[in-house]
């Protein structure tokens, strides 16, 4: 199968410029493509992993790719479809950033070896001595004002207001392309359904200015069966950073997708192969209550990522958690896998009784009904039920001299740590 309707079958592509050139242009190959990542936070997250899993795509089927880091379009800010202009970074900011992401496209890409090994570039290279005189003469010069305007990523600002910063963003990302082209011979730039304006401002400064036909694809928005979307600006940012999130937080994430994404995501986040995915969807639909599809889903994705040792991990902290063997993880394994529960400084002239200790921490209400709850058997301690009323909290209650953890009933967790 041509390598364009692989990527086409697993729901990669949204939009594209001529199919059949592009076919032809594969077949024909190896293509030399791109696609960039503005360092606008010290992370990448999922939103930028579709067009990056292309990118992996495209280079195990022999192709060549040329990841960009934005270290000049990331100080100006990429108006497409935003309410307002994003706050402007330092020189030195943005640098660490894109170094940062840098990183992390090493992960998912082969720079060693191998005649189409990836090679990383930077927008600040060739605009970093360009002269503005220059770059109106020189590119300016081949765009129109209508033209600019008539972009659907930028109708909405004008509106309302948008700087000539932002205005020229365009054009910045269609000289990338033409350098890009001019240095490397990259014909195809890869991108988020957003960037279509950006990115065809690439294709017709090619064709003025080089005289020279270049292709885009698109990868879809992705959101979930309810239309979320993935994507920091949602507020619900799965980070790449596993210091952002965690790999315990992305197994979790992908562990608790809905049923009728399970399959479609799949398709797009692994690389399993279709035959694969079709096996595990026939036992998957026998029986969804086993969660199959997003166990291999989360183990996919975590994996991909953070690599085997991570998913492990994550795995464990999930069994034990579910299973209430506290004791069995680790201080820094039970900060992750309960990072969203409360948490309770104990101070050290707080009364450690257990039934003031509920109270304090906002895990019962009042004091009867805490004494209520240990009676009742509701109160566990580091995963072990507690039954005495004048329990008092020592040192050999702290899992790693650190914490302790406290549940009422089945699911209500409370952490405590100590001042």
């Amino acid at each position: 199968m041509n390598i364009f309707d692989h990527l086409k079958e697993r729901g990669l592509i949204f939009q594209t410029t001529d199919e059949n050139e592009l076919r032809k242009a594969f077949e024909e190959g190896p293509v030399s493509f791109y696609s960039g990542y503005d360092p606008t936070a010290d992370s990448l997250h999922l939103g930028h992993l579709v067009p990056i899993l292309i990118m992996r795509h495209l280079q195990l089927a022999g192709h060549k790719p040329y990841p960009l880091v934005g270290g000049a379009t990331g100080l100006i800010g990429d108006p497409s479809f935003k309410d307002a202009e994003r706050s402007l970074q330092t020189k030195d900011t943005v640098k660490d950033w894109g170094n940062k992401i840098q990183k992390q496209l090493d992960r998912f890409l082969d720079f060693d070896k191998g005649d189409n090994k990836a090679v990383i570039t930077n927008n600040y290279d060739w605009f970093e001595d360009i002269s503005f005189i220059d770059f109106l003469r020189d590119v300016g010069k081949y765009f129109t004002v209508n033209y600019m305007m008539s972009k659907e990523s930028v109708k909405k600002r004008i509106e309302t207001g948008i700087s000539y910063t932002e205005f020229a963003y365009q054009i910045m990302q269609g000289f990338d392309f033409y350098e890009l082209n001019r240095r490397h011979g990259v014909t195809l730039q890869i991108g988020g359904s957003d960037q279509w304006g950006n990115m065809t401002a690439g294709t017709e400064l090619l064709r003025r200015k080089a005289d020279t036909t270049a292709h885009i694809i698109t990868v879809p928005l992705i959101t979930d069966s309810t239309g979320k979307k993935f994507g920091k600006s949602e507020g619900n940012a799965i980070w790449l950073d596993a210091e952002k999130t965690s790999p315990y937080e992305m197994y979790q994430f992908w562990l608790n997708v809905m049923d009728e994404d399970a399959i479609r995501f799949l398709k797009i986040f692994t690389f399993l192969s279709l035959e694969e995915i079709a096996d595990i969807q026939k036992q998957f639909e026998a029986a969804p209550h086993e969660r199959l599809a997003q166990k291999i889903l989360a183990k996919e994705v975590v994996t991909l990522v953070h690599g085997e040792a991570a998913y492990e991990e994550a795995l464990h902290i999930t069994e034990q958690l579910f299973r209430g063997n506290i004791k069995e993880l680790s201080a820094k394994s039970l900060k992750e896998g309960l990072k969203n529960v409360p948490n309770y400084e104990v101070q050290a002239e707080d009364n450690r009784n257990i039934v003031d200790i509920l109270v304090q921490a906002g895990i019962s209400p009042s004091k009867r009904q805490a004494r209520e709850d240990i009676t009742n058997g509701a109160i566990y301690l580091n995963g072990e039920r507690l039954s005495e009323l004048d329990y008092t909290l020592t040192d050999s209650d702290k899992i790693d001299g650190e914490l302790t953890v406290i549940r009422r009933g089945k699911k209500k967790y409370a952490v405590l740590t100590y001042a």
